[in-house]
């Protein structure tokens, strides 16, 4: 409800007619200015309760947000609003809510980062103070960053994920509303949320990734063995001094790609054997399952000797089982 100007009736076209010339005089020079002044104040009252008015306030009575819209600051984006609020002060407010828990504080909906160049530059933030909800808070603090579109999908994602976690509903309509998506999207947001901590913090922001493309990753993540591969591969010197999108390109080849298979030893022996009067040789290689014998000499010897094995191998079988069977009878 307005507040009334209590000096408003002495404007009053009905007042009493004996009071006519102390209106007249009213109405004039200095008193007319402290009239407009008490109609301004009862005007801002009332812009300020329904959450209007942009008011200064010093920052550091500002707590965080409840529910955070981001992980990572990009000290680049900061140190460039920065120098615009220091050059041309702060255009655009933020808004505050009086702190449910900590009376003559505030709590930041939106605007986080201004709130930390304000503390930085020594000045007070212009903000917008609303009395509102949980739920309300919620839902302006997600349409605001929404709006924007330098908000990774990854800040989304777990945004999400947070308010989920809050269970301020059974069906997750808060968030919904407040990111502005459809059950198909925000299901794959939650489930790009539930990636290891660790792998989202060596990833970065990745602001040119999109919804899908975290999903693929998740996708790959679902795979056992490459848990494991993505801890060494996030561990890796090259990987952290990539850029954050590199990062992540960097790490999806690397699960696709797999751990680099570990080729068995060879089990293949070679070996050469020449006669004490040297008159041939004769190399051989022993397969796991396959052995040659290939014999080499001047003349004819090599083919005659390989006849005669060849001849007498009925013979050199049997000694070899005989061999064998002694063999696995002794102790």
């Amino acid at each position: 409800m307005a507040r009334k100007n209590p000096f408003a009736k002495l404007l009053d076209a009905d007042a009493r007619p004996a009071d006519h010339a102390a209106v007249e005089y009213a109405a004039k020079g200095a008193s007319r200015t402290i009239l407009s002044t008490l109609d301004e104040m009862a005007a801002r009252a009332d812009q300020l309760a329904a959450g209007e008015a942009i008011v200064e306030i010093d920052p550091n009575l500002v707590d965080p947000s409840f529910v955070r819209d981001r992980r990572a600051e990009d000290e680049k984006e900061f140190e460039e609003l920065l120098e615009a609020i220091r050059e041309n002060g702060q255009n655009s407010p933020i808004q505050v809510r009086p702190h449910p828990r900590s009376p003559g504080r505030y709590m930041a909906v939106f605007g986080h980062r201004r709130i930390r160049v304000a503390k930085t530059l020594g000045r007070k933030v212009r903000a917008v103070v609303k009395e509102i909800a949980d739920r309300e808070h919620i839902i302006t603090l997600g349409q605001e960053n929404s709006a924007r579109a330098d908000v990774p999908f990854i800040e989304r994602a777990l945004f999400a994920a947070d308010v989920a976690r809050l269970k301020h509903d059974e069906d997750n309509s808060i968030v919904l509303k407040a990111l502005s998506v459809d059950r198909q999207t925000l299901s794959k947001m939650l489930s790009v949320a539930s990636l290891p901590a660790a792998v989202l913090e060596a990833i970065g922001e990745a602001k040119g990734v999109g919804r899908d493309r975290w999903y693929e990753l998740k996708l790959l993540m679902d795979k056992p063995s490459n848990h494991d591969l993505a801890v060494d591969v996030i561990g890796e010197d090259a990987f952290r001094d990539l850029s954050s999108e590199s990062r992540f390109d960097w790490l999806v080849q690397r699960l696709k790609a797999g751990r680099p298979t570990k080729r068995k030893r060879s089990a293949t022996e070679k070996r050469k054997w020449v006669p004490a009067n040297s008159s041939m040789s004769a190399e051989i290689i022993a397969y796991t399952r396959r052995f040659t014998l290939a014999i080499k000499a001047k003349g004819a010897e090599a083919r005659e000797f390989g006849n005669y094995l060849s001849e007498h191998l009925d013979r050199l079988y049997e000694a070899f089982q005989q061999d064998s069977a002694h063999s696995r009878k002794e102790p």
